[in-house]
């Protein structure tokens, strides 16, 4: 059986029905003070798309793409799948509801794993002599 999600006593379904200002307490610190200051322009735009979006039941059919890596996964993001942009493209993220409380931006990396090669004609001085194969 598996094991039924909770975030701080909270299943997800009180937390979607949860109203903004009581789930603002809910969360930690950090990410709090961030929705207490308010959301940026940018943010709130994300925000109006997503609840258009869930109104009119288009979330599978439409991509929703941001540059918005600061923007707090909320409880209504869950199941979606947000393209979240990396500063080269943009990464699909789904959403999941252990990642409530987090940033959008943990989730598409920025830089990648570089997995050198042998070294070429010309890297050093020194492999100017190694023998071609």
């Amino acid at each position: 059986m598996p094991k039924e999600f909770s975030f701080r006593g909270y299943s997800l379904n009180d937390l979607q029905r949860m109203p903004m200002d009581d789930f603002i307490h809910v969360l930690p610190s950090r990410a709090r003070r961030k929705l207490l200051r308010g959301l940026s322009l940018q943010e709130k735009k994300l925000l109006e798309k997503i609840r258009k979006l869930r109104e009119k039941e288009l979330a599978d059919k439409k991509d929703i793409r941001t540059h918005c890596r600061s923007m707090v996964i909320l409880p209504e993001f869950v199941g979606l799948i947000i393209h979240v942009h990396n500063g080269k493209e943009f990464v699909p993220v789904k959403i999941g509801p252990e990642m409530i409380g987090h940033r959008l931006g943990e989730y598409a990396m920025t830089n990648r794993i570089v997995k050198h090669g042998r070294p070429g004609i010309g890297a050093t001085r020194s492999s100017l002599y190694v023998p071609l194969k």
